[in-house]
């Protein structure tokens, strides 16, 4: 299991504790109504090409894409968004606005809920095998079913 990064910093209404879908989680300690915002995605700002360097490695899996030459490395300087897992269900999306990568509520989550977001979005050739244990899990990260 990968032990909650010590440099990241808090998300107000967030914390990060074992994952029955993966390691660990990001988690609300707080209600987030339905629209509503529940932080930014935070981290070091890097290229396209740094990006694909970097996902070669362990950390890989918490680079997102802001733009098509700007990511977010969540591992560097990030918060407590960066244990978000995925689901096929997810309660949550992110969506760019003004330059920032924000997550908002898809549907009321309550305190102690795992926030999810669906990774679908992120890269494409993600052959992950996914766990989220939703009823129509595709089996993968990817749209293609096992």
């Amino acid at each position: 299991m990968m032990e909650p990064d010590t440099r990241r910093k808090s998300a107000p209404g967030l914390s990060v504790m074992k994952s029955s879908i993966h390691g660990v989680g990001s988690f609300a300690t707080i209600r987030f109504p339905k629209g509503s915002t529940i932080a930014e995605y935070a981290g070091e700002r890097i290229s396209y090409r740094e990006a694909m360097h970097r996902m070669r490695g362990h950390e890989g899996n918490r680079i997102s894409e802001l733009d098509s030459d700007c990511y977010i490395d969540g591992s560097v300087d990030g918060n407590d968004t960066q244990y978000i897992n995925h689901s096929c269900e997810p309660n949550a999306d992110a969506l760019i606005m003004d330059g920032a990568m924000i997550l908002f509520a898809l549907k009321e989550i309550l305190s102690g809920e795992e926030i999810t977001v669906d990774y679908l979005n992120s890269f494409e050739e993600d052959r992950t095998v996914c766990n989220c244990g939703a009823a129509s899990c595709r089996q993968r990260i990817d749209q293609k079913a096992a």
